[in-house]
């Protein structure tokens, strides 16, 4: 038997191009003639589906926060009686397809987040810190002897990875194709969950560096916003 996907409806075609075109021109470099002609209606008509710009703007960030936290809740149950290291893949899994099917997403967080309204960019803010709370849970589990900061900069650091994404085209030579792009994305992120421990806790230097050793300290809070949170989209 052959399981269909259902087709996107008319709602869900206008996010998806208003998210690509948005994330190529800017939100304020696309008007709603554009977007309605990307999806075969006519400017005015996309008001039957939303009330402007602002609200598919926000229906797109807020509703990707909530995918991402609810995808990743289903996750940690689902590969639960693995214990935390099955969890930790799964969601790295998880983050990983939608860093190479969202890409468009990420670059609409980067750029025009500031451009929601209060309400909108506090609840994108809130789901956003569960699901990193999500992540950190899972890795203090799997690594118990590292300390709380250190768990939530490693998860803040792995989603800048994953979500690099969107600057892959820039680079000469290619890249994999999906597939391989998707082992990459797995073999760096679990390669940076795996080090954890390895860094004396606090110190700010390589293992094993003498006196003249570089300081590699991140202040997270400036790479992810004051209030210690990073894109749903990283």
């Amino acid at each position: 038997m052959t399981t269909r996907t259902a087709a996107p409806t008319r709602r869900e075609q206008i996010l998806r191009h208003a998210a690509r075109l948005f994330a190529e021109r800017g939100f304020h470099g696309v008007g709603v003639d554009e977007i309605g002609a990307a999806v075969g209606i006519s400017g005015p008509g996309l008001y039957r589906h939303f009330a402007g710009k602002d609200a598919m703007l926000a229906e797109l960030l807020v509703g990707i926060s909530e995918r991402l936290l609810e995808g990743g809740r289903l996750r940690a149950r689902a590969a639960e009686d693995g214990g935390p290291a099955a969890v930790l893949a799964s969601l790295v899994e998880g983050h990983i397809d939608f860093a190479l099917d969202d890409r468009p997403l990420i670059t609409l967080h980067d750029r025009e987040l500031d451009r929601l309204r209060d309400k909108d960019r506090r609840m994108v803010r809130q789901l956003q810190r569960q699901y990193v709370e999500l992540w950190v849970d899972v890795v203090r589990r799997l690594h118990t002897a590292v300390p709380e900061a250190e768990a939530r900069a490693s998860v803040h650091a792995v989603f800048g990875l994953l979500n690099s994404t969107p600057h892959f085209g820039s680079h000469r030579g290619g890249l994999p194709d999906r597939s391989g792009t998707a082992e990459l994305l797995r073999t760096l992120a679990h390669g940076a969950f795996a080090s954890l421990g390895a860094w004396p806790s606090g110190a700010g230097q390589v293992p094993g560096g003498g006196p003249d050793t570089i300081d590699v300290q991140v202040d997270v809070e400036s790479l992810h916003g004051t209030d210690g949170s990073g894109p749903a989209a990283g």
